[in-house]
């Protein structure tokens, strides 16, 4: 009988630990769970499958050169995060014994962790003392840096659209689609937690405060539901305009070999914005390590006149992080292909 993995026992593995059982439940239906034989090939050492792979029972070898250099056992600590998860593998991993292994496709758990750590809504900081709606918008830290070419070109791409009282703007859960902007009118933002019936309402938004961006941004769902409180007017941006005019011209891109002469260069510094299992197991060595979703509470610890280089496992949490950094006026770039294009030599941790 073929063994299953059931979400509680996800749990058990980082970072899973840290998304909500909802989330989890949806990661289990998508699970690839393998039974292995002892002696038989778990990966081998340059191996480029994008996958996440978790031990589930038996032992595990790292192995590289012919030698055995950690021996894994399922429930164990080592076992918790992924096995040698950077791509490509700097080990080779045979079981030791007859093993169960469950492979999670990186790209989807990175999605998972992007909308589950960017779940704390938040909204443009606006002046109140200005009732223009578009004068408050250009007053804001993301649109003093968009090119005055862009910022045309945005505002011609933009459409109108009228709500009334109690209509749904967006609904949490679904994919991103527009960036929105309030003309006039206001709307209050909800959210339902998992576990629970009744949403929460987490804030009330007027006229020039803007939303939506953070799915788009992450591509990942909508992490808060928006409804109108009022009759008024909203201006929306389509997910293609918005990365192509509004958030492109924020996010400087680097590859690996120039961002770390930078870094020893003293022009610029690492930070990590993944989650402390995955910044443990491996990282960037000199790298200050700030997860997204602490972001928003610590930055200011963060010196505004330091270039970070951003990374993560793939482009989707710094980018999100980027974005965020960018609106409070800190200085970023995020590392092409994230953590996977450093080189072996250039990383520390328990999984190097």
């Amino acid at each position: 009988m073929s063994t299953t993995v059931s979400f509680l026992d996800l749990n058990n593995y980082q970072p899973l630990d840290s998304l909500t059982p909802e989330n989890l439940k949806e990661i289990a239906g998508k699970l690839e769970v393998l039974e292995l034989s002892s002696g038989d090939p778990v990966f081998i050492e340059g191996d480029k499958d994008d996958k996440h792979i978790f031990l589930h029972k038996g032992n595990v070898a790292l192995i590289k050169a012919g030698k055995t250099l950690k021996t894994i056992e399922a429930g164990t600590a080592d076992a918790k995060p992924a096995l040698a998860h950077i791509i490509p593998r700097n080990f080779s991993c045979t079981a030791s014994s007859d093993v169960v292994i469950f492979k999670i496709e990186a790209d989807f758990l990175d999605s998972m962790l992007a909308w589950n750590q960017t779940g704390s809504f938040q909204v443009e900081e606006l002046s109140d003392d200005d009732d223009d709606w578009m004068t408050r918008l250009l007053q804001t830290e993301a649109f003093r840096r968009i090119p005055p070419a862009n910022i045309q070109a945005i505002f011609t791409s933009l459409e109108d659209i009228e709500v009334n009282p109690g209509d749904e703007v967006i609904k949490q859960g679904d994919a991103g689609d527009y960036f929105y902007i309030i003309k006039s009118g206001s709307c209050k933002v909800m959210r339902t937690m998992p576990g629970q019936e009744k949403a929460v309402k987490l804030a009330n938004l007027e006229a020039g405060a803007t939303f939506g961006e953070e799915a788009l941004i992450s591509d990942a769902t909508r992490n808060a539901s928006i409804m109108a409180l009022s009759k008024g007017t909203l201006s929306r941006l389509s997910k293609e305009n918005f990365l192509k005019l509004l958030n492109e011209p924020m996010v400087d891109k680097v590859d690996f070999t120039s961002a770390n002469l930078k870094v020893r260069n003293g022009e610029a510094s690492w930070l990590d914005v993944r989650m402390p299992a995955e910044f443990a197991s491996a990282h960037i060595k000199g790298a200050t390590h700030m997860p997204l979703i602490f972001l928003r509470m610590k930055m200011k610890k963060l010196d505004p006149m330091v270039n970070y280089i951003l990374y993560c496992d793939t482009e989707r949490l710094s980018a999100s992080a980027s974005y965020i950094l960018s609106e409070k006026g800190y200085k970023t770039s995020i590392l092409i292909n994230g953590i996977k294009d450093a080189p072996n030599d250039q990383l520390e941790g328990s999984n190097v």
